[in-house]
């Protein structure tokens, strides 16, 4: 079984699910949102390319608990799911709390 795909999988559409069924920020549709994720995304290929590079990595995965599938600079598919995940929950989170009555 692929674990890492399936637990970034479970992640990114537990993150959605919770935008789109109970938070309902808006938080997809802010132009802010996008050009954020990029920001991470940039610099998660810096710093990710240079960890799983295959040529002398510092970080090593199983294998047979990924696809496989790695792009740009070898960096699994996997940890972009699980970047996205993870900066989009505390986004949402932080919006959450900043639209409460105090």
């Amino acid at each position: 079984m692929r674990e890492y795909t399936v637990w970034s999988a479970i992640a990114v559409l537990a993150v959605v699910a919770l935008e789109l069924l109970w938070l309902r920020t808006g938080l997809f549709r802010r132009l802010q949102f996008w050009i954020a994720m990029a920001i991470v995304f940039f610099f998660q290929c810096l710093v990710d390319g240079w960890l799983t590079k295959l040529s002398a990595p510092i970080v090593l995965y199983t294998e047979d608990q990924m696809l496989g599938v790695r792009a740009p600079w070898d960096i699994p598919v996997e940890d972009f799911a699980f970047g996205f995940a993870m900066v989009t929950l505390a986004l949402l989170l932080w919006e959450a709390r900043r639209d409460q009555p105090e």
